[in-house]
């Protein structure tokens, strides 16, 4: 039997966005239905809400502080393998077409394919720029284009990407495939063509009890990334972002048209994931466009799996836990490098755990400028109900989000869920230590609040963890030995 798994994403649409999660008046009839026919995962998280980091975590199994994309232009490491590598050396078909931004360059990319996945679809925003005259090429950058002139549905990025999806999807028919399609909308300039580049003219997004949240006991570095909408009239603001929204169903379409094209070419024996890379902060606590917070408005993300079954999950699920379930789909054995875990028994099996911890973390937005802050330092641990955030140059976050969905109240130093919050803690800093998080150390427990901090240590914990990447290097050895270790992690 054929196993194809085709994975489509967007970028910049946050849980409100789509409106089987929740209707605030945007249209998105075409995920609706995947998601009636599909498992509809009501807690799913990014790693890093931003881009580059979040593509880095979902195309290498990962996280990006690990992986070496933990800010927008910075590529993958040399050692570290895509899913795409990992497959296509098993002999599945692989395809990518869309935005990549994990080559190390500028917003666009290179226009080159990388190792692993199929050259002649290759699609990133490069190749399509590539394709435009001067004149069109500044036009697709500008979202006032589509009100004085139109842009025609053959000249967007995201019809021109469907277009080549559809046409690998039926050149590969009869074939084990795995194709990915990442749309570029509806991030700005979103640029969409008409009924939807007027679809949301008059609309204003409805505003949650956190646009209220004028961050007086919140981080310092989120008060400086507010800047002067913490002294706005919060009752007299409305959110008006008719082109986001606009594109937002323009894209949905898109989706529909290819996951249409899809089970008329293949029948329903194949399996479709639907996410986006992040959210937007749309002026949920004073805040704008994505940063260094873990708030649900960007970390909390649209996630659908069609093919597999119906119903819905409201266990916490993360990116990190996309190339594993891939890799399992497939049946292989997971390799170590692969750090999340696949979904497949939790959606096959319905069993689900009483907890299951997820961590978002971040590092800076980009390298070639210091914008967002610059070097902002988060690791953050979510268990489906308590939210624990630390922010290594600022103030620390705890939130109850059962008590408190708007993340409001910062908790960090309430005594009634102290030992809740210093068992998240332990529990980070273990992850930390098992993902080999490359930023790890003793200051990370040295907060006001943590009773339970060591002393700070030269030596920190002592582990060291030798990589056992057997399909690609040889075995790393002991370096007081220059043997094999015995074991992967352990104490020095």
């Amino acid at each position: 039997m054929r196993k194809q798994f085709i994975m489509i994403m967007t970028d910049t649409q946050r849980l409100d966005m789509v409106s089987c999660y929740e209707n605030a008046g945007i249209s998105t009839p075409c995920l609706d239905a995947l998601a009636r026919e599909g498992v509809k995962f009501n807690k799913a998280y990014t790693v890093q809400p931003v881009c580059g980091p979040a593509r880095s975590a979902l195309f290498t199994g990962q996280y990006p502080c690990v992986n070496g994309s933990y800010a927008n232009s910075l590529a993958l490491g040399d050692n570290v393998k895509t899913i795409g590598q990992r497959l296509s050396d098993k002999g599945i078909a692989t395809g990518y077409v869309g935005k990549w931004h994990l080559d190390g360059g500028d917003y666009f990319g290179l226009g080159v394919c990388p190792e692993g996945w199929d050259p002649d679809y290759w699609y990133d925003m490069r190749n399509y720029l590539d394709e435009l005259s001067e004149e069109d090429r500044r036009k697709s950058r500008d979202s006032q284009t589509m009100y004085r002139e139109s842009w025609p549905l053959e000249k967007t990025y995201a019809y021109r990407c469907s277009q080549r999806a559809i046409d690998y999807i039926r050149k590969h028919k009869d074939e084990d495939f795995f194709l990915v399609l990442s749309y570029d909308e509806p991030h700005d300039p979103s640029l969409c063509p008409e009924p939807f580049a007027s679809m949301y003219e008059d609309f204003c997004l409805p505003k949650k009890e956190n646009v209220w949240d004028t961050l007086e006991e919140k981080p310092p570095h989120q008060q400086a990334w507010s800047g002067p909408r913490r002294h706005q009239d919060r009752d007299a603001l409305t959110i008006r972002m008719k082109e986001l929204f606009g594109c937002n169903s323009f894209v949905d379409s898109e989706i529909g048209r290819v996951a249409g094209a899809a089970r008329e070419i293949l029948g329903d024996d194949f399996t479709l994931l639907y996410t986006s890379d992040h959210g937007d902060m749309a002026q949920s606590h004073c805040l704008y466009a994505k940063g260094p917070a873990a708030y649900e408005e960007i970390a909390h993300i649209p996630f659908i799996l069609w093919g597999q079954g119906s119903g819905e999950i409201d266990t916490p699920v993360s990116h990190i836990d996309v190339a594993a379930t891939v890799w399992d789909f497939f049946g292989f054995q997971k390799p170590m490098m692969l750090q999340g875990e696949s979904l497949l028994p939790l959606v096959r099996n319905g069993k689900c755990p009483d907890r299951r911890d997820v961590f978002v973390e971040f590092g800076r937005y980009e390298i070639d400028h210091d914008g967002f802050g610059g070097w902002q330092p988060l690791r953050c641990i979510f268990d489906g109900r308590y939210k624990l955030v630390i922010n290594l140059l600022s103030e620390d976050e705890f939130y109850d989000l059962e008590k408190d969905p708007g993340e409001m109240h910062n908790g960090i130093c309430d005594e009634e869920t102290a030992s809740i919050r210093d068992d998240m803690m332990k529990r980070l800093l273990e992850h930390m230590n098992e993902i080999r998080d490359p930023f790890r150390g003793y200051w990370w427990e040295q907060r006001p609040w943590y009773t339970h901090a060591a002393a700070p240590s030269w030596d920190y914990t002592g582990f060291t963890r030798q990589r056992e990447e057997l399909d690609y290097e040889v075995p790393q050895l002991d370096y007081n030995t220059g043997l094999e270790p015995d074991s992967l992690v352990r104490r020095k």
